[in-house]
């Protein structure tokens, strides 16, 4: 039993940069989903095409693949074209991929949460001389956030969770943790159990956090 409370112990002290990586992650995603959302929205075909296929690539690549690719591809590329560049820390790639990657999912949400305003109030915001952009600004954006609100929380829940990946680019999360005491003590069954239990000890309440949060809004829009 004691074993196994080294495990949960040591993967603990990754915690610290799974969490932070998720939320900066869940803050990206959000600034840079709401951009595409409205170039996706946006009456000029080339922007809308440029976003889409952003949304596309990201979405359907694996964000293991991408890691790799922003840590050591990067890198590679640049140093092939005479320009010699290394990542202060490993931290950095991963932060920008897991934001990156993130914003494609958010721009759906937030293009959902848009769409979920009701047309009348656009229609007599504009009626009352309103521009477009006012009417974004003041209108639909507040309400639309306020409904995505609980699926930003499950983004952050599902980003604890895909942060794992980040453990192939050498970044000590949780699992990289769990990975590195198993390798000098070959505890292999406790120190994946470890990862296990922290990632279901930081999801669950997270998880119950957002369904009661989503209950709230529900009674509210009553």
């Amino acid at each position: 039993m004691e074993v196994y409370l080294q495990g949960i112990l040591v993967a603990i002290k990754g915690t610290p940069i799974t969490i932070g990586v998720s939320l900066f992650s869940v803050i990206i995603g959000a600034a840079v989903g709401l951009g595409l959302a409205l170039l996706k929205k946006s009456e000029k075909k080339v922007l809308s095409i440029i976003a889409k296929i952003y949304i596309e690539i990201v979405r359907g690549t694996p964000m293991i693949v991408q890691a790799l690719i922003m840590a050591y591809g990067i890198p590679y590329l640049l140093q092939q074209n005479g320009i010699m560049f290394k990542w202060p820390h490993l931290i950095i790639p991963a932060m920008i991929v897991c934001g990156l990657n993130s914003a494609a999912y958010m721009a759906e949400v937030i293009r959902g949460g848009i769409q979920a305003v009701d047309p009348g109030q656009v229609e007599a915001a504009q009626s009352l001389g309103m521009s477009k952009s006012q009417v974004n600004r003041l209108i639909v954006l507040p309400q639309a956030f306020r409904i995505v609100i609980p699926s930003f929380g499950n983004e952050f829940v599902t980003l604890i969770k895909e942060t794992a990946v980040l453990s192939f680019v050498g970044v000590v999360e949780i699992l990289r943790s769990a990975q590195l005491w198993n390798a000098s003590t070959f505890e292999t069954f406790p120190a994946y159990i470890g990862a296990a239990i922290v990632y279901l000890m930081l999801t669950y309440p997270l998880s119950k956090g957002v369904a009661a949060l989503e209950k709230r809004m529900a009674k509210e829009d009553l």
